[in-house]
């Protein structure tokens, strides 16, 4: 089999940890396919590193080569039974602030209203993370946040996402270089993997830039119905709906959710590297 660079987010994705069911055995036949010679995993998330392994540890998943963190501003490498951060990452990001550290983001962003801020925990070196109301408007939101950023040139990227189940708004304020994406396309370049050989998994926003991007990628059946939508638009407007597969159930009899969406979205673009197919 080729080589295969399976990139997937964990919460809602990877994780039965939404509302929806997960089909039975689906989480023991993705470790199966990944196991396979050929075959690396890279997990995409907005956990910081010890919620991943915490994450690892209670879904009984299988370990990955590389974990993406922070939602693409950190890249972590497994070194022997531990990680190590992925320093040329970390050079690469730092520029965009023009030398400010979080902290002093954090009280330029101070005035903007509305923004409350997430628990240290969830913050790091290049990463602002808020709450926010569900209706707050993105749109003056974040020409707010540019007239306080850009006076210093600070390029940043602004994600914005929903937490469902808490029923509450997310920001996350990265280097414009940092995000899944460019995450996922720096490791590509890194370990020599091509677009064609390469797959994204994800169920919400902050997904979408991977999803609707010029690499093949799978949206879980679980996804939010809001999610799905701005997927297929975007991917529309980006000309990449070809690369853009909805997983839908049937496959293999499970239901498409999480680890069966993921099993499916390897089965359309990926069928070698499910034995069963061959």
């Amino acid at each position: 089999m080729r080589r295969l660079l399976l990139c997937t987010d964990l919460d809602r994705t990877l994780l039965p940890n939404g509302v929806m069911p997960e089909s039975e055995g689906a989480r023991a036949m993705l470790t199966r396919v990944l196991r396979q010679p050929g075959i690396s995993l890279a997990y995409v998330s907005g956990r910081h590193l010890a919620l991943v392994e915490q994450s690892i540890r209670e879904y009984d998943l299988p370990q990955p080569h590389w974990i993406i963190g922070d939602v693409g501003s950190s890249i972590h490498v497994r070194d022997g039974d531990g990680w190590s951060l992925l320093d040329a990452w970390s050079r690469y990001i730092a520029a965009d602030w023009q030398g400010c550290s979080a902290g002093q983001l954090r009280a330029l962003l101070g005035g903007c209203p509305g923004l409350v801020l997430q628990p240290e925990d969830r913050q790091n070196a290049h990463k602002l993370s808020f709450f926010l109301s569900p209706q707050a408007d993105l749109p003056a939101l974040t020409r707010a946040i540019q007239a306080c950023l850009e006076p210093l040139a600070i390029a940043t990227t602004l994600i914005f996402s929903n937490d469902e189940p808490a029923r509450v708004g997310l920001l996350d304020v990265l280097p414009q270089r940092a995000g899944k994406l460019h995450a996922v396309e720096f490791l590509m370049r890194e370990q020599g993997f091509s677009a064609e050989q390469t797959l994204y998994a994800g169920d919400s926003g902050n997904d979408l830039c991977v999803l609707t991007s010029r690499l093949p990628a799978v949206l879980v059946a679980n996804a939010h119905p809001d999610v799905v939508e701005r997927a297929v638009r975007e991917a529309a407007r980006n000309g990449t709906s070809e690369l853009l597969y909805l997983a839908r159930g049937g496959f293999q009899g499970m239901n498409g959710n999480y680890s069966a969406g993921i099993l499916e979205g390897i089965g359309h673009f990926h069928a070698e590297a499910i034995p069963e197919l061959d």
